[in-house]
């Protein structure tokens, strides 16, 4: 008797192995580009704000508005993968986050905020589909493999992540000898590094991972109803709980994140100060998820989860406690926070893939990426709030405090099973 693999898994035809080297391979050259693209928007977005409106009060709307167009732009990559594949689906979210940081280009230039913050909206788009392909590196995965095969998706973001803030100074000077504002350099990074990252992936990224995955299920049909219906309750509560791990750890990155430039600018630290932490904090974002991954898949998701909320505790400890001048110690805070992140990521991602079928795949990716993008957003909106009216070391103890709240459901998940 012959037998066959788990829906979605595909592990019985032969080329799959190699269909899946060959599909990770190019996700990882799409990933290095656009980890730059994403990386210029964090470094620089609140201080181009604050310099544009003479507030600090708003400096977190640009993260907010990022992120808020990243949730719209996360349905619309999520429908297009749905109902074409990922390809058309991931390379129109990378185009479209190239188109907006050309227009933040354009309103710093002539100096309009209104344009700026519209331009910032459709800049995310790049954001939601960094993270909408680590999806696409599972889709074809082994169930005892995908959280290493998400990892090997997002560890690829790691050099355009470190490279793009540490040009910020360099593509600044750049800026002003094409006449722009300063604060504007990194975006010409990130809307050449996307359009790249769109023309790689609509090129090379063949055949369809999501495609192929479903035509592989479909030659498993019988398998693929009964897991399914073994397994339709179990699916409904991981989605619940995947999805809650990468929310709060969304939020508390976000808002602690986006406002360390601007307290270490208020400390006398130039942009290539806040650049090298902002470097170090996606390095730890990323670097760390093939180990990641090979935790999640060899402990479990549960228990990968749970240090992402003691770590992310962690991490708002030692922001809010760390003197301004230091440096190495906000540094370090920021690695961790990057590294609890990471942890919640790729833990959350591994939750919900194990737990939806093919046939709602990327529509149900998809929405679960419009909470963790609206999640961003107020962390992005609130955080300058908070720092306006309390200080940045209440933002930062108040974001890992937050972060416990994985600690009750994974505890909740675990009692229900």
């Amino acid at each position: 008797m012959t037998s066959t693999a788990p829906a979605g898994t595909t592990t019985s035809i032969p080329d799959t192995g190699r269909t899946q080297r060959r599909i990770l391979r190019v996700l990882v050259a799409s990933q290095v580009l656009s980890g730059a693209g994403l990386a210029a928007g964090v470094t620089v977005g609140a201080l181009l704000a604050q310099d544009m409106l003479g507030s600090t009060s708003l400096a977190g709307l640009p993260s907010a508005l990022f992120t808020a167009g990243s949730a719209l732009a996360a349905v619309a990559v999520g429908r297009i993968s749905q109902a074409r594949g990922r390809r058309p689906g991931l390379a129109t979210g990378y185009l479209t986050g190239a188109i907006g940081s050309a227009g933040v280009i354009t309103a710093a230039a002539l100096d309009q905020p209104v344009l700026l913050f519209i331009a910032l909206f459709v800049y995310g788009a790049g954001t939601a589909t960094n993270l909408q392909a680590r999806y696409a590196g599972a889709d074809l995965a082994a169930p005892d493999r995908r959280a290493r095969a998400v990892s090997t998706v997002l560890v690829a973001t790691t050099l355009g992540g470190i490279t793009g803030p540490n040009l910020a100074a360099p593509t600044g000077t750049f800026a002003e000898t094409l006449g722009v504002p300063r604060l504007a350099g990194p975006f010409l990074l990130s809307g050449a590094a996307y359009a790249l990252a769109a023309l790689v992936l609509a090129v090379w990224l063949r055949p369809d991972p999501l495609l192929l995955a479903r035509t592989h299920a479909d030659a498993q049909q019988a398998d693929t109803a009964a897991v399914s219906a073994t397994s339709a309750h179990d699916g409904r509560g991981g989605v619940v709980l995947g999805a809650l791990v990468m929310i709060l750890t969304q939020l508390v990155m976000v808002a602690i994140m986006t406002m360390t430039p601007v307290h270490m600018h208020d400390h006398g630290h130039g942009t290539a100060a806040s650049g090298l932490v902002i470097a170090l904090h996606i390095g730890a974002m990323y670097l760390p998820s093939p180990l990641t991954g090979w935790l999640v898949d060899r402990y479990g998701r549960m228990k990968i989860a749970t240090a992402s909320g003691i770590t992310l505790l962690s991490a708002g400890i030692l922001a809010a406690t760390a003197p301004g001048d230091s440096v190495a110690l906000l540094a370090l805070a920021l690695a961790l926070l990057g590294l609890g992140w990471n942890f919640g990521l790729v833990s959350g991602t591994a939750i919900i893939t194990d737990t939806v079928p093919l046939a709602t795949r990327a529509k149900t990716q998809g929405m679960v990426d419009v909470s963790i993008a609206l999640a961003g957003a107020t962390g992005g909106m609130a955080s300058g709030l908070i720092v306006a009216a309390t200080s940045y070391p209440v933002l930062a103890l108040a974001g890992g405090v937050l972060a416990l709240a994985v600690l009750p459901a994974v505890a909740a998940t675990a009692y229900r099973r």
